[in-house]
């Protein structure tokens, strides 16, 4: 029933175009916002309430509070690992790279080992499983 408009509202048409594009780009923008959000709206009222508790109660008994003491530790755990990324960029970025992308390059000549980057290899191996030509590489 509702299908047909559905489709129609989401393509801004009858088929796919520059508005479907550009709906789709602003929905991807800002869905990453939306969610945050949630999570935010989500965390502050965990936290004032508290976990497991069904029936709404307010205990204050052994209860440790979130702010002082488990915020200042994840922005000290943030910081540390802000200051090992900076430190591998700064002092050598080019530790993981491929040495075969320090050679210059010649159109001539193709290399022996061509290999995707480390996240494409799973694919890869898939790919250089298969024994025929016209499936694999």
């Amino acid at each position: 029933v509702f299908g047909d408009s559905l489709v129609y509202w989401l393509w801004g048409g009858f088929s796919i175009n520059n508005a479907t594009l550009g709906r789709f780009y602003s929905l991807h923008f800002i869905l990453p916002f939306v969610i945050m959000m949630m999570v935010i709206i989500h965390l502050f009222f965990l936290h004032e309430t508290g976990s497991s508790n069904p029936l709404g109660l307010n205990s204050n008994f052994n209860k440790m509070y979130f702010h002082p003491y488990f915020s200042v530790k994840d922005l000290l755990g943030f910081l540390i690992v802000l200051y090992l990324f900076f430190f591998l960029i700064l002092y050598d970025p080019y530790i993981l790279s491929d040495p075969e992308n320090f050679n210059k390059a010649n159109p001539m000549v193709t290399p022996v080992h061509i290999q995707p980057e480390w996240y494409f290899l799973f694919a890869y191996a898939i790919l250089r499983s298969i024994p025929n030509k016209l499936g694999g590489v």
